[in-house]
């Protein structure tokens, strides 16, 4: 099991952006509410497939914990249930925590992937501290971050139930959203330290600090692209899906900031590109980093101008938490080459 660490820990780092991908697709296609409770999906391991199996129906045994709808409601078992003719509302609690009362098998069944992908995420994390629990005595760093990473990950599966008890609050996705990043940072520093051995680039003082600003950039660009995203959202509600086209309409502060500052984020990456190429430095991460700067540049303009084509949402963000990942692990080569110097 020792020996399997750097197999574990590479695992559970693509495991964490399989959700990233899976959370941005439930967002594209605004699957947030599919499943108004957590963990189960309307009360049920494996979700409903249609509406009939929500539908409170006479004659029915339900579940305690089952949620039905009713009247455009939802309403939650106390106890196992067995229905006659009428509703008898003293076996039913009404659904407080939001009013979303609807069904959509494809929302359904689309945010309960995503759930499955963070269940299967925590397997591979199990593993994970398994094994780095074996090097307390050699190296505590290795278990320290794997059990901190560990932990990280059972506050983001609390904060995704908050997420659905609070209707998607924007405050929370972005809570949840730097989490994720932040677990990505843990892993990609147990990568770092459990890989074989590395060639050491050059240290280049500037190249270094310029690492720690673009990855700063890009934890800030990503945290307000949540609230951008929940600013179309609500303007995609207003007027309607098949209406997307309005829903940049009068945006708002966020979005200008987060549209401009782009332009910064460009800025800063050239700026590493041009030091690695011209003081031949050997970070062959940085043409990575441009490449995905240029697919994040494309990607936005896209979903501004072309009313969100489908996918793109998906591309923006799953490239985003990549290129974060590659200038933090890019940064931790150049510190590494600064204690060498």
């Amino acid at each position: 099991m020792k020996k399997r660490l750097p197999f574990f820990v590479k695992l559970s780092l693509i495991s964490v952006y399989v959700i990233f991908l899976a959370g941005s697709v439930v967002r594209m296609t605004g699957s947030g509410m599919g499943c108004p409770d957590w963990p189960k999906c309307f009360g049920y391991l494996i979700p409903p497939t249609s509406e009939e199996q929500i539908t409170w129906q006479p004659n029915t045994d339900y579940k305690k914990g089952m949620i039905i709808i009713k009247d455009q409601a939802l309403y939650v078992a106390q106890k196992d249930v067995k229905t006659y003719l009428t509703f008898s509302p003293k076996n039913w609690k009404k659904y407080t925590k939001h009013s979303y009362a609807k069904f959509n098998k494809y929302h359904t069944w689309t945010e309960y992937i995503n759930r499955l992908s963070s269940a299967v995420a925590g397997i591979f994390f199990l593993f994970l501290i398994v094994s780095a629990a074996k090097f307390w005595k050699e190296r505590k760093e290795i278990t320290i971050l794997a059990f901190l990473a560990f932990f990280l990950m059972l506050v983001e599966a609390w904060l995704g139930k908050v997420v659905v008890d609070t209707h998607l609050k924007p405050t929370i996705i972005t809570i949840h959203m730097v989490g994720g990043l932040l677990i990505i940072a843990l892993l990609l520093r147990l990568t770092f330290i459990t890989s074989e051995k590395q060639q050491v680039k050059p240290y280049h003082g500037l190249f270094s600090k310029l690492l720690i600003v673009s990855a700063i950039f890009s934890l800030i660009q990503i945290a307000m692209g949540t609230q951008v995203r929940q600013f179309i959202d609500e303007q995609v509600k207003l007027f309607g899906f098949d209406n997307k086209k309005l829903s940049l309409l009068d945006p708002n502060f966020k979005f200008y900031f987060h549209r401009s500052f782009t332009i910064a984020i460009v800025l800063v990456n050239l700026w590493l590109f041009y030091i690695n190429q011209y003081k031949n430095l050997g970070y062959k991460l940085v043409n990575w980093v441009v490449f995905l700067i240029f697919l994040e540049t494309i990607t936005g303009m896209l979903m501004y101008y072309a009313e969100i084509p489908m996918g793109t949402q998906a591309i923006h963000l799953l490239a985003g938490a990549i290129l974060f990942g590659l200038q933090f692990y890019l940064w931790l080569q150049s510190r590494k080459a600064a204690t060498l110097k």
